[in-house]
């Protein structure tokens, strides 16, 4: 199973804040806010939401077709992917702008607050996908127009796509968001994107399952549901991590283990199950593509969380994991870039 990825390709700083959000903010002045939190530490890290989900895909064996923007200050981090098992055919570089950034503070509590610069990827509108060879889409955050651009693409060409519109969702739409996720044969959001999805399109559960074909909804610590129409739910927990460093990347690592799965030919638990361990390595690690494990300590924590037929049935296709592989190149259609419908 191919699957291509779209989205984001940025540059995360990650810093922390010693105590609490919560504390600082005052309840009556929250329409007057301006307020500074000194951060006792600072990463710059590798990121962007398809860039790690890719990421992901690519060191559990896959070889992800990733599809985005960036900035001529970015030839180090594509040539990183492609070291990593992501095909970078697909990635476009820009003449004239730099890269996405992402900035975000986490607080003591695990609380964040983060601010995101395009860059070029207001340019991934220009990218077509008329000419991808791929089974599955995951369209995930990226430039509004490009998202909607590749929604559609993919109905035109009855291409299944999985739609993640996860951090857009607060600035997108009711209209929008219907768009992105109507006829999806999978849908990613955590539990408070389900109910930015409620609240801006109007659709109840019921009717949102009748628009899509599986609805995956993550909620923490608490692991995730997995919900189809006329079926019942399926309950997956995380795997423990050993220590908390850093949330930022986990719902991407989750996304590129459950993506992983379906390729794999795994059923929708055993698929969640990866996902949530390849979750857990993030969350151990700063950086949201810092974490490295062999096949048999994956393996090993996978039994540990999930039980020894469920490593049974993922045994085979991590020992067959490669440790390194060629990627394929391939030219993107590139049209002038569309006016953005968000």
């Amino acid at each position: 199973m191919r699957i291509a990825v779209t989205g984001s390709i940025a540059t995360d700083h990650l810093m922390t804040f010693a105590g609490l959000f919560s504390e600082q903010l005052l309840p009556d002045q929250l329409t007057n806010l301006s307020v500074v939190f000194l951060a006792d530490g600072l990463e710059v890290r590798r990121g962007g939401t398809g860039a790690n989900i890719a990421f992901g895909m690519g060191v559990l064996g896959q070889t992800p077709y990733l599809i985005g923007s960036v900035g001529k200050d970015a030839a180090e981090y594509v040539g990183w992917l492609a070291d990593h098992g992501v095909d970078t055919a697909g990635v476009r570089t820009s003449e004239t702008l730099n890269s996405p950034r992402f900035t975000v503070t986490t607080d003591q509590a695990q609380n964040q607050i983060g601010s995101f610069y395009p860059g070029a990827m207001s340019e991934a509108a220009g990218i077509c996908l008329d000419d991808v060879d791929v089974d599955l889409v995951l369209v995930s955050p990226n430039d509004p127009g490009a998202m909607l651009r590749h929604t559609a693409e993919c109905r035109e060409r009855s291409l299944p796509f999985a739609a993640d519109p996860s951090q857009t969702l607060t600035f997108l739409d009711g209209e929008a968001i219907t768009a992105l996720i109507t006829d999806a044969a999978y849908l990613f959001t955590n539990e408070y994107e389900a109910g930015l999805v409620a609240a801006k399109t109007g659709l109840s559960d019921a009717e949102i399952l009748e628009v899509v074909g599986t609805r995956i909804t993550t909620y923490g610590a608490k692991g995730c549901v997995i919900t189809r129409k006329g079926e019942p739910d399926v309950h997956v927990g995380i795997a423990e991590a050993t220590v908390i460093a850093d949330p930022t990347g986990t719902g991407d690592a989750f996304r590129a283990g459950f993506l992983t799965g379906l390729a794999w030919g795994l059923h929708l638990e055993r698929a969640a199950q990866v996902g949530s361990l390849l979750a857990t390595h993030v969350v151990e690690t700063v950086g949201t593509q810092e974490y490295t494990f062999t096949s048999a300590s994956f393996l090993a924590r996978f039994r540990t969380a999930y039980g020894e037929s469920a490593a049974a049935e993922v045994s085979p296709h991590l020992s067959s994991r490669p440790t390194g592989r060629q990627t394929s190149r391939r030219t993107v259609q590139l049209e002038p870039v569309p006016p953005s419908k968000a």
